[in-house]
């Protein structure tokens, strides 16, 4: 993730994190709320309190102001937060409005700085202008704060009392003892939130945030749990810690982009977004997922806020003028596919090569599912390379009642001139013993 400095205007622009793709890093329960581009920020004060911000896409959140520029390293990505704003001029139609870019101004602490927002491009000012006042009137900022002091109120007065007995009168337990009673107490809360927020539909969607932060928490402690003592884990318990980590790594997109908030620019930022999320689904499928796998795991993460095949195919489209690790690839038997840049052909040729060139599979061939297990990818993107490898010149292939099969192609190895002479070298003489071994 890249992120710049800060300290400008006595602190008011603070520091914008951004991802890999140019996507703003919200913070915990911030949600995106509109977007446009071509907006500057200048000073409106003589002589300028700070360096004006040019050509850049402003994004308002519950919490913030970002602006991130339109052109890598071309400045710092910047943001202001609402709680620093003092005051919203409203804005005033004129005749002389007519003739200049859409603009609003604000006042903010500290020092009282006023900022124009100056809009150059095309896109739904009047939309901005209103949730720029509803997100500031709403103050969300202010009920994490108190729900924070909340929490640590809660959690000091349990730290007040000591010795045998707390401060409702009962035994404390200490120890072994008491660390497990406490783990079981918040499962049981976890239990009960989840309950919950299954009752029904409107449930679920009313805490679909507080399921997201949980099963983040969960996540990043089942990611952190060290190994146990001895060295060696069951394998049944990992095979349900891994599941529950995938399903942790699924869980959802908290802000996703919608066409309100990212209007004309909804496809620019929903191809970086899209590029964000796919690491992960790359990571567990081996470096490659097909274009239809993809579609269903982004917008389960979407939740409610459904794409189009369309719209996913044009913001993969868009990856060619983003520097991003991921790309968009079409196979000759026309199957699409997202894989990672650094997912290269010839390695994967290298590995099949190892694989059909065994003493095993020189004789028996391999299928789809074979080759599944060694590049540790799905079948079908597995049957792919295959056939790809049998383009180059790698593999011939064997159609028979049991299905279809892949050999090492043996015969740039075979000698025109002498047809019948059996060779004891090469990959051919290892052929040669191996079939040897099955007649005997």
């Amino acid at each position: 993730m890249a992120s710049g400095s800060s300290n400008r205007i006595g602190g008011l622009f603070e520091n914008a994190e951004v991802t890999t793709s140019g996507r703003p890093v919200l913070r915990r329960n911030e949600v995106e709320c509109f977007l446009l581009s071509s907006v500057d920020l200048d000073s409106e004060d003589d002589p300028p309190r700070f360096t004006a911000l040019r050509s850049g896409n402003l994004i308002l959140t519950t919490h913030r102001l970002i602006w991130i520029p339109s052109q890598p390293n071309a400045a710092v990505p910047s943001s202001v937060p609402l709680a620093a704003i003092t005051h919203i001029f409203s804005h005033k139609k004129s005749i002389k409005s007519m003739f200049h870019s859409p603009r609003i101004r604000f006042q903010a602490d500290p020092g009282s700085v006023v900022v124009t927002v100056v809009f150059r491009g095309k896109g739904d000012f009047d939309g901005l202008l209103t949730k720029f006042w509803e997100c500031w009137r709403g103050r969300a900022w202010e009920a994490e704060e108190e729900k924070r002091e909340s929490e640590s109120s809660r959690s000091g007065s349990g730290t007040v009392a000591q010795g045998l007995y707390g401060n409702d009168g009962t035994v404390r337990m200490v120890g072994l003892a008491g660390i497990l009673r406490k783990e079981q107490e918040q499962w049981e809360s976890t239990d009960k939130s989840l309950q919950d927020a299954f009752q029904d539909l409107n449930a679920l969607m009313s805490k679909a945030k507080e399921m997201v932060s949980l099963a983040e928490k969960m996540r990043q402690k089942l990611l952190s749990a060290p190994s146990s003592q001895n060295g060696s884990t069951d394998d049944e318990e990992m095979g349900s810690k891994e599941e529950m980590q995938q399903w942790m790594l699924s869980v959802g997109i908290i802000s996703p982009v919608t066409k309100e908030s990212a209007g004309a620019l909804y496809h620019q930022e929903l191809s970086r977004q899209l590029a964000d999320f796919v690491r992960i689904p790359l990571e567990q499928a081996g470096g490659m997922i097909s274009l239809t796998d993809m579609y269903y795991h982004f917008n389960r993460a979407r939740g409610t806020e459904l794409i189009s095949p369309d719209d996913l195919w044009q913001a993969c489209t868009l990856w060619e003028k983003f520097d991003v690790p991921v790309m968009l690839r079409k196979f000759d038997s026309g199957v699409m596919v997202i894989q990672n840049k650094s997912h290269s052909d010839e390695e994967v040729m290298s590995r099949i090569r190892m694989l059909v060139t065994k003493m095993e599979t020189l004789r028996t061939g391999v299928t789809a599912s074979d080759a599944a297990l060694t590049l540790k990818i799905a079948p079908a993107m597995a049957k792919e390379h295959l056939l790809t490898a049998e383009t180059k010149g790698l593999l011939c292939r064997d159609m028979s009642p049991d299905g279809l099969r892949f050999y090492f192609n043996l015969f740039p190895e075979i000698d025109p001139t002498n047809l019948h002479i059996v060779k004891d070298f090469g990959t051919y003489g290892e052929w040669v013993k191996a079939t040897s071994l099955l007649s005997v």
